[in-house]
């Protein structure tokens, strides 16, 4: 069954249930190219941002009580997730977003005006483009969309995401805080580190990381709303993107300003380009963390370092073979991420003038990579870094044997004596502690005060209790879930 629809671009037959309108139908049947479609959160975001731009022009006396509460009702459901299936455009439409806002402006006109007791298509007595969409452009809303979903999907996903994975990091250092062993330089033993401070290395990592999101993401606290169609401003209001960014502030879980250049976040979107340099850090220390896993827990070495925990997977041919499944499946969303930033580079220069036309792309890469990056974490920190185990004694018994204990060795007896040394227990493979009190060189006494010295974990682990754990923004989670 369908409805006929018009408007001034002629008549459209339009399913009879879609709250959707005619410049909805004909894009969803123009631009049939792939399945993608924009996640529901951007959908919601457009809800939200509807609802705050009505409340502003009721404010600056441009629509009248009556319309502006049925667009706020209206498009409140559409905020609250009530109306995702009313949204078929796909992600490859215009490079301005101007499909999906039309899409929002017909979907919350209609829905208005039935709940003014008028039917779907009566276009009155609110219009999609005359009242939904007053003092707005395509240009404005949707780069304000891009920004207040982004700034949503960091704080309120990514975060809490991060900081799960560096409290597990966190803990597992304490716990292995004097579980001595060999170091690694170039994939050979190096001097003695503590596997704790591997872990606090790995911690200090996501610190750094975040940071830099957190630096980058903060730039998008600035709206271009109210600079219409190229940053103009034509058809706006003065303070119209104001009290849009005071609306939205709640919303978005921080406090949001209107751009006093609206077209800088039209015409290119470099605030994306250096967030996804910064995701970029966190996947590429995320790709870190789990290939030192893999070699911890590999035999390549002999005894590994550690032992992964039992998931209940194994090799289709091998039985009770236990592999680094989890790590495997971060590494890929790390390389996934990091080609979202390649594309995310080129679409930023791939506008022209007054407006990039690829902004549905840019949002949808980086969401998608936010999104990536938040569940991997969270599966990381429980499905594998909660479950590392280690021994002390054999991580010992290794560094014990290992030939580097003779760069130790080598200010108390002297370089190539050190040298000489630590070939004959490598090639008779001793312990160089028992070639040393043979040769005389030193007592088996001397040659433990030397080590105890040099193996106190504290010595290993100093600085680490320095740098205070930075926290995330408390209860943001919290407040984005009550926006």
């Amino acid at each position: 069954m369908s409805r006929i629809e018009t408007d001034a671009y002629g008549a459209v037959a339009i399913p009879s249930h879609a709250y959707w309108g005619p410049q909805t139908e004909r894009s969803r049947t123009l631009f049939a190219i792939g399945t993608e479609r924009l996640p529901a959160e951007v959908v919601r975001c457009f809800g939200a941002q509807k609802a705050a731009a009505a409340r502003a022009n009721l404010a600056l006396g441009l629509l009248p009580m009556t319309l502006a509460s049925a667009i706020v009702d209206a498009a409140c459901e559409v905020r609250d997730g009530l109306f995702d299936d009313q949204f078929p455009i796909g992600l490859w439409q215009t490079g301005s977003g101007t499909q999906i806002n039309m899409n929002a402006n017909e979907v919350i006109a209609n829905r208005a005006n039935e709940r003014c007791g008028q039917p779907l298509g009566s276009r009155a007595p609110v219009h999609p483009n005359d009242h939904v969409n007053r003092s707005q452009s395509s240009n404005d809303t949707f780069p304000t969309v891009m920004h207040v979903c982004t700034i949503r999907a960091v704080f309120g996903t990514l975060g809490p995401a991060v900081e799960q994975l560096r409290a597990v990091l966190s803990a597992r250092a304490a716990e292995f805080h004097d579980f001595l062993k060999v170091g690694m330089t170039h994939l050979q033993d190096a001097l003695p580190i503590t596997l704790g401070s591997e872990f606090t290395t790995w911690e200090r990592q996501l610190d750094a990381a975040w940071t830099g999101i957190v630096f980058h993401a903060s730039a998008l606290c600035e709206l271009p709303q109210g600079g219409t169609a190229s940053g103009s401003g034509v058809n706006g209001q003065p303070g119209f993107g104001r009290h849009v960014a005071e609306e939205l502030s709640g919303f978005a879980g921080k406090p949001l300003r209107a751009s006093r250049t609206p077209s800088q976040f039209m015409g290119a979107h470099d605030a994306f380009v250096g967030l996804c340099g910064a995701l970029n850090v966190l996947a590429s220390a995320l790709l870190k963390i789990c290939n030192d896993i893999r070699l911890h827990t590999s035999s390549l070495g002999g005894a590994p370092a550690m032992t992964l925990p039992d998931e209940g997977l194994s090799s289709s041919i091998m039985p009770a073979k236990r592999n680094a499944t989890v790590c495997e499946a971060v590494i890929q969303v790390c390389l996934r991420v990091m080609g979202n930033s390649a594309t995310v580079l080129a679409a930023n220069g791939a506008g022209a003038l007054q407006l990039n036309t690829a902004k549905p792309l840019i949002l949808n890469e980086v969401l998608n990579s936010i999104r990536l990056l938040a569940d991997a974490q969270r599966v990381l920190a429980t499905g594998c870094v909660a479950g590392l185990e280690a021994e002390r004694d054999r991580l010992r018994q290794a560094l014990d044997r290992s030939p580097v204990l003779g760069a130790i060795l080598a200010p108390h007896i002297g370089y190539d004596a050190a040298a000489r040394l630590t070939r004959e227990a490598a090639s008779e493979g001793r312990p160089i502690r028992d070639v040393v009190v043979r040769d005389g060189l030193m007592s088996g006494t001397q040659y433990d005060a030397c080590l105890a010295r040099v193996f106190d974990p504290d010595r290993h682990n100093a600085g680490s209790a320095e740098v205070p754990a930075r926290a995330l923004q408390p209860g943001i989670a919290a407040e984005i879930q009550q926006g």
